[in-house]
């Protein structure tokens, strides 16, 4: 999900700044809350966001989690691919296909 170019200009960025002692577990997930809610107001007052914000704020977004994903010592590919097998299994294609209900109402 990310290239070792993102996560080195990442590291770097950060290292620059000596911002990594603020980057604990739970000021980079308030954080990434943070970003998915201003993300959404791009979205506020109706379905077409100004591209340009909304590229911004999903950046911010995969920023954080990238961030995040780090201090914990996770790879994010791997931990999305595991969460795709758990929700296949809740959402099996021939009942979930087209439909948009939660897995206990299938």
């Amino acid at each position: 999900m990310t290239s070792e170019r993102v996560r080195q200009a990442l590291v770097e960025f950060v290292r620059e700044r000596d911002w990594d002692q603020f980057h604990t577990p739970a000021n980079l997930a308030k954080s990434i809350s943070i970003e998915a809610g201003e993300l959404l107001e791009c979205f506020q007052w109706g379905d077409e966001g100004d591209d340009a914000r909304v590229r911004e704020e999903l950046a911010d977004v995969m920023t954080y989690c990238m961030l995040l994903a780090m201090r914990l010592g996770v790879e994010l590919d791997e931990i999305v691919v595991e969460k795709l097998a758990v929700t296949a299994e809740k959402y099996p294609v021939e009942r979930a296909k087209g439909r948009s209900a939660k897995y206990d109402a299938l």
